[in-house]
């Protein structure tokens, strides 16, 4: 794991890490206190979306590592994931390479990725019309798919209203392939009495461009549930830094 020893005699966090600071070093009494309130203090008065990424990743760190100095540890998370997303998705054994995690404080993010997460989910199903907050459901998926290191393939079920009754992951796959049989997932829509339904999966190398598998696949989809009365809505594709819509595309 990352955690270091602490010096003889001083004793270690739950974490691993100093629970006391050593002679010489910086004490929360000093100037670290003083910044740790002034970023809070600036957090509640601009709000987050005015803060940095490392910003509000140092403010998410102090309620994690209480007795540390966290702003170079958030920009170094921030430059080893690649984004403030990237960090909370960061699969545990690569949390643990960086020096001062353990196994407390990476648990810790992994509980924060997944309120995110659930925040996002229930904002897309708070009962309105699902096609009226597309941004919203880009985001949830973004949040839940993009830094997945395999294929998943998901489902949204809607009813006649296009609100949203289930959210499905019908498949997990390889790094570049998953599985996805167009009899099961109109099965899986009729069970549920779902009207219409939105295909979403993601790709792991980052680039959402449609593969012609992936075209093919949503054709096939579409062939089956046409003469059923279902519509198909979309197939979106998830990348770490964007999504694809092949019915934006007119691919299908």
């Amino acid at each position: 794991m990352g955690s270091r020893e602490p010096p003889s005699g001083l004793p270690a966090s739950a974490d691993g890490g100093l629970n006391e600071f050593t002679p010489g070093l910086l004490s929360p009494t000093d100037h670290h206190a003083g910044h740790r309130q002034r970023a809070r203090d600036r957090f509640l008065k601009v709000g987050a979306e005015a803060m940095e990424d490392y910003e509000l990743l140092e403010l998410a760190l102090h309620i994690l590592l209480p007795r540390r100095d966290t702003k170079a540890l958030a920009k170094q998370l921030l430059a080893r994931f690649g984004s403030f997303s990237g960090v909370f998705a960061a699969p545990p054994e690569r949390l643990a390479e960086i020096n001062g995690l353990g196994e407390t404080t990476i648990a810790n993010l992994k509980v924060m990725q997944a309120v995110g997460q659930r925040f996002g989910r229930d904002k897309v199903r708070h009962g309105q019309p699902i096609l009226g907050s597309w941004s919203e459901l880009l985001d949830y998926c973004h949040a839940q798919m993009a830094f997945e290191n395999i294929e998943q393939f998901r489902i949204l079920f809607l009813d006649k209203k296009n609100r949203l009754i289930a959210d499905e992951v019908q498949q997990r796959g390889t790094v570049d392939h998953t599985p996805v049989y167009p009899r099961e997932v109109i099965k899986r829509t009729l069970e549920l009495s779902a009207t219409a339904i939105i295909l979403v999966h993601n790709h792991p190398s980052g680039d959402p461009s449609p593969s012609a598998a992936d075209v093919q696949m949503t054709r096939a989809i579409v062939d089956v549930a046409k003469p059923l009365g279902i519509t198909v809505h979309d197939h979106i594709i998830i990348g770490k830094s964007g999504h694809a819509s092949l019915r934006g595309l007119k691919l299908f």
